[in-house]
């Protein structure tokens, strides 16, 4: 066996992700082994809710690799995590679980012995409060790496990174500089060049409709154009200002890797619309990758055994050693 395994936090107690965990297991022959961080008592519940029968392998997080591993099995590190009487719905009482499960993660991830984190989905309401936008930003704030992060929702086809996450619209064009920009489109090119060995093609989007507006400083004249100019100079492979309502026609988009966007539904809703849940979210920046599926805890279909794996399944492969 290699030294290596995956490490998966199943994170929000009560969402579909054992669900999709499970259904991801059945048929799919990963090669190296995953390790998940999660209530052993949880997971027997939910097996038994949906019927499903894996055995489990309880493993010592201080001595991981002197245990046999194999996905034979279901490798778990129990957290404890005691039900309340509003089990199946999101509350707070999940919060200092969840924390336990990320502390837990974050401290084996310092051993370098794993090819990376998935983390099921959380409650940006009830976890996250008003600390962070979302979890991209609370792992960049862990690994204290606060300043050069970014998303990436990736597809092997299409992949979109937006150049602001989860802030309210109203605030999007203060958050658009120069700089930022330009050190985006560095953290896509090196993880491109280090991942796939290539560079990637970049298509940046603008801010306003058809990149125009009725005054003459607008974004794109202002910041976007001249941190193209910039990116440009340095041979970076990038191209724009596109307007977001013609740069995902098939005729343009396939000539890209990537395209920027200047906020998060302008690049994630074409996304969606084009591939579905095969896509998953990495966290660029990181000092490992941090994978996320791409879909939220829906605590509404939790034990109705129909929601769908195909977005874990696409993490698990990206991080399986073959």
């Amino acid at each position: 066996m290699k030294n290596k395994a995956i490490l998966i936090v199943a994170g929000e107690p009560n969402s579909i992700f054992l669900e999709i965990f499970f259904k991801s297991l059945v048929n799919n022959n990963f090669k190296t082994p995953i390790i998940l961080i999660a209530s052993k008592d949880l997971l027997i519940k939910q097996m038994k809710q949906l019927k499903f029968n894996f055995k489990i392998n309880l493993i010592n997080e201080k001595n991981i690799f002197l245990n046999v591993l194999n996905n034979k099995k279901i490798n778990i590190i129990n957290i404890d995590y005691k039900f309340k009487k509003n089990f199946n719905k999101i509350s707070k009482n999940s919060n200092t679980y969840i924390e336990n499960c990320f502390n837990t993660a974050l401290s084996l991830l310092k051993t370098n012995t794993f090819t990376g984190l998935i983390n099921g989905p959380i409650s940006k309401k009830t976890f996250l409060k008003e600390k962070f936008f979302g979890m991209t930003e609370y792992f960049a704030s862990k690994t204290l790496n606060k300043d050069k992060f970014a998303m990436l929702i990736y597809n092997k086809k299409l992949s979109v990174s937006p150049l602001t996450t989860h802030i309210p619209l109203k605030d999007v064009y203060k958050s658009i500089t120069k700089n930022k920009i330009i050190n985006l489109v560095i953290l896509i090119n090196e993880f491109y060049k280090k991942k796939f060995k290539k560079i990637p093609k970049i298509a940046i989007t603008g801010l306003n409709p058809h990149c125009e507006s009725n005054y003459n400083n607008s974004e794109e004249e202002k910041i976007i154009k001249p941190a193209i100019k910039s990116l440009i100079k340095k041979k970076f492979n990038v191209n724009g200002p596109f307007p977001a309502d013609t740069i995902f026609m098939q005729k343009i988009s396939k000539k890209y890797d990537v395209v920027i966007g200047m906020y998060h539904d302008q690049v994630l809703v074409p996304m969606k619309t084009l591939f579905g849940f095969d896509a998953i979210n990495i966290t660029l920046g990181l000092p490992f990758i941090r994978i996320s599926p791409d879909h939220g805890p829906n605590e509404k279909m939790i034990g109705l055994n129909k929601s769908n794996p195909q977005s874990l399944i696409q993490a698990i492969k990206f991080l399986d050693i073959k």
